[in-house]
């Protein structure tokens, strides 16, 4: 179970939305990975694949690195103008780079 991450009633309905058009058995893995210019960001995918490793709750799939990471956070689902997406307000965050799409911790 993934307790140790809020989740926002518009990401849960859109997770939700966007899982009813995919195969049977499909899960939205969200996850930590190195990356971007400042050092991590994070990834939204879709899995059919539970590891050893995943914590998981309802259709939603975390590691246990990245869940670590994520801890006390919030994940959102925003509609703006210059587009949608799923957004993560993590207290461990540091700073973040100027398009928001990377963070160091």
């Amino acid at each position: 179970m993934i307790k140790e991450i809020n989740f926002s009633k518009k990401a849960v309905e859109r997770i939700n939305q966007l899982i009813s058009k995919k195969p049977s058995g499909t899960y939205f893995r969200i996850a930590v990975k190195g990356g971007g210019c400042s050092g991590f960001k994070y990834d939204f995918t879709f899995d059919s694949k539970i590891e050893d490793n995943d914590s998981k709750h309802e259709n939603i799939l975390v590691d246990k690195s990245s869940l670590d990471m994520l801890k006390g956070s919030t994940v959102d689902f925003t509609e703006e103008l210059i587009g949608n997406s799923f957004k993560i307000t993590n207290p461990k965050t540091k700073s973040s780079c100027g398009c928001g799409v990377s963070f160091s911790l």
